[in-house]
């Protein structure tokens, strides 16, 4: 995927992925600032001010697009999309078929917004990237972070302001859950898929599917993960299940068990996807183009599967007519 490197973009992907034991290794987010109320904050919410870069193949930006339509965000803050394949300059707007042009530089490539920015920047290039438009900043590209700032920090230009997917009751609960659902899953696919010794693929594989049933038991008992209610948790966990059958079951030989094997897992990722709103944050056929043309030393084919079948999903996409650009199959 490559990386910038004092502001150069650098295409070879000996940029390290693995650690010393062939095990998949997730770089830190650089740019960690937060848009908050607060007085002389540098970055206070302002409908209009910021710009929101996303793929809608990416999990990570799946979560922050999430938020953006659960707190009636779209009109506050603007969003475009890069391509969902990944090639040798990395997320990309023009070099795939699929991305939207983007409407703050007039970059080809999303390495090109990162190195306008910070001249010298060295390291990933990643998405979500969460861009202050007046100041011709990045506020923050960590996913986690940019959820919670939606989550709260826009509640007085927000639809949906009395809505709280990270409620102080259950903060502990959550943080816990959080954990749980990243490293063994939101990762532990990728620690799998990216794996390059088999010992390390199937620890990540036993602690993937070990966390996959203590969720779907817990589902069993309280309907939600945390106390009863709908949270920040459910929906990190939902962009990992969403993908699970589609990609990660076979590209990421995550396949023990599917989705559709996990009576509660799979039943909580369509409620969830039926929710209002959230099937147009969906975007299968970027999702498989993704996943099966951008890695190419793990599907050197590229050829992308006809299925599963996705029907499951159709009656409330063809109720709510929200199939433009997200096709139910190929």
């Amino acid at each position: 995927m490559g990386m910038l490197i004092e502001g150069i973009w650098k295409s070879n992907d000996a940029a390290a992925r693995n650690g010393l034991h062939g095990e998949f290794v997730r770089t830190e987010a650089i740019f960690r600032q937060t848009i908050t109320e607060s007085s002389g904050s540098a970055f206070p919410p302002e409908a209009g001010r910021y710009h929101l870069y996303v793929s809608a193949a990416c999990p990570w930006s799946h979560r922050t697009t999430i938020a953006l339509a659960i707190k009636g965000l779209q009109s506050v803050i603007s969003v475009s999309a890069v391509a969902p394949q990944v090639g040798s300059n990395g997320w990309t707007f023009t070099e795939f078929a699929g991305g939207d042009p983007d409407p703050v530089f007039g970059a080809n490539h999303l390495h090109e917004v990162y190195s306008a920015i910070q001249h010298n920047y060295t390291g990933r290039v990643t998405v979500p990237v969460l861009f202050d438009k007046k100041t011709r900043t990045i506020v923050n590209n960590e996913s986690s972070e940019i959820m919670r700032m939606l989550n709260s920090a826009f509640d007085s230009v927000a639809l949906n302001p009395s809505v709280d997917m990270y409620p102080e009751t259950l903060r502990d609960e959550i943080d816990a859950t959080n954990e749980l659902i990243y490293h063994a899953v939101n990762n532990g696919v990728y620690r799998a898929g990216f794996a390059t010794v088999q010992e390390t693929y199937e620890e990540a594989v036993r602690n993937l599917f070990h966390a996959m049933d203590r969720l779907d038991s817990r589902l069993a008992i309280e309907g939600f993960l945390c106390g009863g209610h709908l949270t920040e948790a459910d929906w990190r966990l939902f962009v990992t299940l969403v993908r699970f059958d589609l990609v990660y079951y076979s590209h990421f030989k995550c396949n023990i068990r599917r989705l559709t094997d996990y009576r509660n897992l799979w039943s909580h990722a369509i409620r969830l996807y039926q929710m209002p709103g959230i099937a147009s944050t969906v975007n299968f056929d970027h999702i498989k183009r993704h996943y099966y043309l951008s890695h190419t030393t793990i599907n050197p084919t590229g050829i992308v599967p006809v299925g599963p079948d996705l029907s499951p999903y159709a009656p409330h996409r063809f109720a709510e007519k929200e199939t433009a650009g997200n096709p139910i199959s190929t």
